[in-house]
């Protein structure tokens, strides 16, 4: 719709000085002319802003629905990721693409992907109507073309390289103020706020210098672009008004060509935008790509089956199993089933944690094989093993929300009456109903209203309610009072009866009842036995035992 202005102008100013020159023709006339030139103007003029409206309204639709699709697509990526890719990256890099990533991708979309087909458009219908008033004067008005393409690629591929470099920045940024914001307790206590400040500001000029560095050369080349611009402005009004002299243009035609090179200075300026917008997203987009592209080493097999919990027989096979180069776990068998509970104890770094680990599968073994009812869980699927195994950490993790959404999240359709029964087994339901808003009251970041041995527990009531057929528990009593570890203890043997249980647990105490215990040492199986055989034997266990005591650790007898 644009295009058509300078035609109609052009074409209005001819046909005025012919009528005015003609003579013959009163003055009304030609104003009458003049005027139904400007009307028709103000009709294109209506459109374009009619058309453009739609443009950007549908622009902006389209960001928003890639960006949103795209981060739905990394969102579930990090979803199916292994442990040992967290492992790897930090927190803050993830969240930086995750957000500052795709907003440049959104961004691209919406002033670089469908500006691009309006500038290229432009500038081509505009040479072709330049080219038929004139092709000598169009080829001296499109000279700086060629420049502007040579600059604006050079722009690009410089540019392309200082996004980078500012959005793995960012990811920086992010990170240490991730860090800063949930170790707040750690900086406070030890009065480092000096010292993160200082560690922030060092990225955060970092960052300010890299955008400085864009800037600069963004405005470098859009300062070239422009003089050479103005430059074939010139070049159009010195060789156009001879034209003009000499009869070759005329007034009119000359006229169109000024209103198509000043159309042809927003598309100009818009490059500019445009190759800042697609260095920034190609950059952003290959970060997020990254992440999109990683195979996750935790996967469904093509065979693989839902996984039939039968008699809920699980057997470790000489399972050996390596952090990268680390190794954990060296040669472990045992076997755990129904209406049996297991115990293992071992020094921290003995390998506890990693047998919990290799269970639901959070990663899999080096060597040998984790088997439940003699079906290797790599050759089922993850999620059918993870929904057989109910898991309680030592360190549970509490969202945001109220206490009963939180013991909710085991069965998300569990009624109240269930959530209660389970709140009781746990020990925490007389806790939970003297609080003012009972089972609703609204829990900060990771539980921080409730004390470790709370979290705990209503962490155990969260599992319990998933009603698995295999039960781990990785010391998950370990900040809650002898008593009230043996009152859960006490209360789960009644509700495991035909659960497959395991133990993990720093107080022997709470192992004493277990059908047999597994003394881990260096990764590798020290003992095992129950309570009392491991007593006599007078091992490692002997000496854990006779040190809990020593020190005044609380015992059943």
């Amino acid at each position: 719709m644009s295009l058509f202005i300078p035609k109609l102008l052009g074409e209005g100013v001819d046909q005025a000085f012919t009528l005015f020159n003609d003579g013959s023709h009163s003055q009304g006339e030609v104003e009458s002319l003049l005027r139904g030139t400007a009307i028709l103007v103000l009709i294109v003029a209506l459109l374009r802003g009619t058309t453009g409206f739609a443009q950007m309204f549908l622009g902006e639709t389209l960001s928003q629905r890639v960006s949103n699709r795209l981060r739905m697509l990394y969102f579930d990526k990090l979803q199916l990721l292994s442990f040992s890719f967290h492992d790897r990256v930090h927190t803050g890099q993830l969240m930086s693409r995750g957000l500052s990533d795709i907003e440049g991708v959104r961004m691209f979309v919406q002033t670089g992907l469908v500006q691009i087909v309006r500038v290229v458009v432009m500038i081509v219908a505009a040479g072709i109507f330049m080219a038929m008033i004139d092709w000598q004067l169009a080829l001296l008005s499109l000279s700086f073309v060629p420049f502007m393409v040579y600059r604006s690629a050079r722009l690009r591929l410089q540019l392309r390289i200082t996004w980078r470099k500012i959005q793995d920045a960012l990811g920086e940024l992010t990170t240490t103020m991730q860090e800063n914001l949930a170790g707040i307790r750690v900086v406070r206590a030890f009065s480092a706020q000096k010292y993160e400040e200082a560690k922030f500001d060092v990225t955060a000029l970092e960052v300010v210098e890299l955008r400085m560095s864009a800037a600069r050369a963004h405005a470098r080349g859009g300062g070239s672009i422009s003089f050479a611009f103005l430059v074939a402005w010139a070049i159009v009004l010195w060789i156009g008004g001879e034209k003009v002299i000499n009869g070759e243009v005329s007034i009119g035609e000359l006229t169109q060509f000024f209103f198509y090179l000043a159309m042809l200075r927003f598309p100009v300026r818009m490059l500019i935008m445009i190759v800042n917008s697609t260095a920034r997203a190609s950059s952003a987009g290959g970060r997020i790509l990254e992440i999109l592209d990683i195979p996750s080493e935790i996967n469904d097999s093509s065979a693989a089956t839902p996984l039939a919990i039968s008699e809920g027989v699980l057997r470790f096979e000489n399972v050996s199993f390596s952090y990268g180069g680390a190794p954990a776990l060296r040669n472990v068998s045992f076997e755990a089933r129904k209406d049996h509970t297991i115990g293992i104890v071992g020094a921290p770094g003995s390998g506890k944690s990693s047998i919990t680990n290799l269970i639901p599968r959070f990663y899999d073994p080096t060597s040998g094989r984790v088997t439940i009812d003699g079906t290797d869980i790599r050759d089922a699927t993850v999620t059918s093993v993870r929904e057989a195994i109910g898991l309680v950490e030592q360190d549970p993790f509490l969202f945001d929300g109220s206490i009963r959404d939180n013991i909710r999240y085991g069965d998300v359709d569990a009624s109240d009456e269930k959530v209660i029964a389970a709140a009781k087994i746990a020990q925490v339901h007389e806790f939970i109903v003297s609080l003012p808003e009972g089972y609703d009251t609204e829990l900060g970041e990771r539980g921080i209203g409730l004390s470790g041995g709370q979290r705990q527990r209503v962490a155990i009531a969260r599992t319990l309610l998933t009603d698995s057929p295999i039960l781990i528990l990785d010391d998950s009593t370990s900040s809650v009072d002898a008593a009230t570890d043996a009152r859960i203890r006490s209360a789960l043997r009644e509700l495991t009866s035909g659960q497959t249980t395991i133990i993990i647990a720093h107080r022997l105490s709470s192992l004493m009842h277990a059908d047999e215990i597994i003394v881990l040492e260096n990764g590798q199986v020290a003992e095992r036995g129950r309570h009392d055989e491991l007593l006599a034997l007078g091992g490692h266990y002997k000496r854990l035992w006779d040190l809990q005591r020593g020190r005044g650790a609380e015992v059943d007898e």
